[in-house]
């Protein structure tokens, strides 16, 4: 089989892994296409001791299904990421996607969507709709996570939200925010991306050096009841705090590969709530991309063969890229 394989942070192109083999409730699938996230980049940089086949955003055919999940197969199917033991404190509790002895695809202790085939369990996997184009199902799984902040707090029409980056995570976390109503704000770096907002009605706030280092330029983004901060670097996180009203909630959606040097006091004294983001709802991601009620597909920066994989994590890291595809099958 061929993957792309990620050890001491230099990634290869392995033509001789071994095909994977499915445990008992797992499906065999066949990825057909997949897309290069942040957290890629971040565990190339050593955010996470990771050693295997990266990638975690895919659409795929299941070749292989258990029984019971025997309608799978043949099916194009996403994948939920954490796969669960169900025995755990944490699973019993109905915290699966913090499972105590979870493996993650592409993160942790589980081979990942950057090869020919890939490993789930079967109760993982969600049926696409026919109508849902593989470049556009893709967007599931980080749709999904944008999706989860609404899942732990509530947003009202009346909040006034604010969303810190305008990459890919930024994007989503705007377009899916929109449907709430509420007043949407999203700074970021990037004329070309607030554009594409801009473009959706969404209000976008363009922050450059000078707006970063000197607080007086962001006078008018103060009182937010909602930060988002999706930029992962110190200076996203503290653009993000700064904005906030006292008891507001800053909702953290980036991994950091590099330490953060805090403020606590501020978090004490304006007694604001920090809340940690990661996965999220899969079947209203489907929904909302198979409706096109949050569109995606001009967020495709650029496509590239498994077999240059390298050349499409290069374009991946380049200023002002959006979402990078791999097909793969």
């Amino acid at each position: 089989m061929i993957g792309l394989w990620l050890e001491n942070g230099q990634l290869t192109l392995n033509t001789t892994l071994p095909d994977p083999v499915p445990l008992v409730n797992e499906a065999l699938v066949r990825v057909v296409g997949a897309g290069i996230c942040n957290t890629d980049l971040e565990l190339i940089r050593g955010y996470y001791p990771y050693t295997g086949v990266l990638g975690h955003e895919f659409v795929g055919v299941v070749e292989q299904a258990p029984t019971g999940f025997e309608h799978l197969e043949g099916q194009r199917v996403v994948g939920e990421i954490n796969a669960t033991c169900a025995n755990c404190n944490a699973c019993h509790a109905g915290r699966e996607t913090h499972c105590e002895n979870r493996t993650v695809l592409g993160i942790l202790a589980r081979n990942g969507a950057f090869a020919e085939y890939l490993t789930l369990p079967a109760r993982n996997l969600h049926a696409l709709p026919d109508s849902l184009p593989n470049e556009v199902a893709v967007f599931t799984e980080p749709l999904a996570a944008a999706l989860q902040i609404q899942e732990q707090i509530t947003v009202h029409p009346a909040n006034r939200v604010l969303v810190v980056g305008d990459g890919k995570l930024g994007q989503l976390i705007a377009r899916s925010l929109q449907q709430t109503g509420c007043y949407l704000c999203v700074a970021g770096r990037h004329k070309n991306k607030l554009a594409m907002l801009s473009n959706l009605a969404i209000n976008t706030f363009l922050v450059d050096r000078q707006t970063s280092v000197n607080p007086d330029p962001i006078n008018q983004l103060l009182n937010f009841d909602v930060a988002i901060e999706c930029t992962g670097n110190t200076e996203g996180f503290e653009f993000a705090l700064r904005a906030l009203r006292p008891r507001g909630t800053l909702v953290l959606k980036s991994t950091y590969a590099d330490r953060l040097t805090l403020d606590i006091s501020s978090l004490v004294v304006d007694e604001i709530t920090l809340v940690g983001s990661r996965c999220g709802p899969f079947k209203s991601a489907i929904k909302l991309l198979r409706d096109g009620t949050v569109p995606v597909k001009e967020l495709i920066t650029d496509r590239y063969p498994l077999a240059a994989a390298r050349t499409a994590f290069d374009r991946a890291q380049q200023p002002g890229t959006l979402k990078v595809l791999l097909q793969i099958s």
